[in-house]
């Protein structure tokens, strides 16, 4: 496994349409194992594709569950809600905007279909921090960033503190 390079806001790849994942191969097993290797380094529990500059609509998520030991990876190629329901409010971040969170309403509920890494067809029903975690995913593969659901005026602010964050560790803008 190798350590991909991730991408920062104001990265290009972050606002493009992430194409649908048609090759069901060694490359594809290869490229979601580096994705979730990428993802445990950065200490995130979702990562999309975009965020690695790769524009293929794929994710992989980790979230914990109330028991800490098991893992839960799970990796969703060309992913789709189904139905979703009720509301829930989170304090959401995102690894292409470290140290920024914003409080985002989304479906308490949803239902997923999506690929494996063969190409079989799955549906699964998501919950809580699950369900924020895809949705927060599938977001970046249409090209829509956590900042897009704040106003104009909270985004500036939020844009201002990450241009800091990033001077700070070290990444141009």
């Amino acid at each position: 496994m190798s350590l991909l390079e991730l991408q920062y806001w104001p990265a290009k790849v972050l606002r493009v349409v992430a194409s649908p994942v048609t090759e069901f191969d060694d490359a594809l097993q290869k490229t979601l194992e580096d994705m979730a290797e990428t993802m445990y380094v950065e200490r995130g529990i979702g990562l999309a594709a975009p965020q690695v500059g790769i524009s293929k609509r794929m994710i992989v998520i980790d979230t914990p569950t109330d028991d800490e030991e098991s893992t839960q990876l799970l990796a969703l190629v060309n992913p789709e809600i189904i139905d979703g329901s009720g509301e829930l409010i989170w304090e959401e971040g995102c690894l292409s905007f470290p140290g920024l969170t914003v409080e985002i309403t989304r479906k308490e509920t949803i239902r997923v279909r999506f690929q494996d890494h063969k190409g079989t067809w799955i549906e699964m029903d998501a919950t809580g921090l699950k369900a924020v975690c895809i949705q927060h995913e599938l977001d970046h593969l249409r090209g829509i960033n956590f900042i897009d659901h704040v106003s104009p005026l909270r985004r500036k602010l939020l844009l201002r503190e990450l241009k800091k964050n990033l001077a700070e560790l070290g990444v141009e803008t």
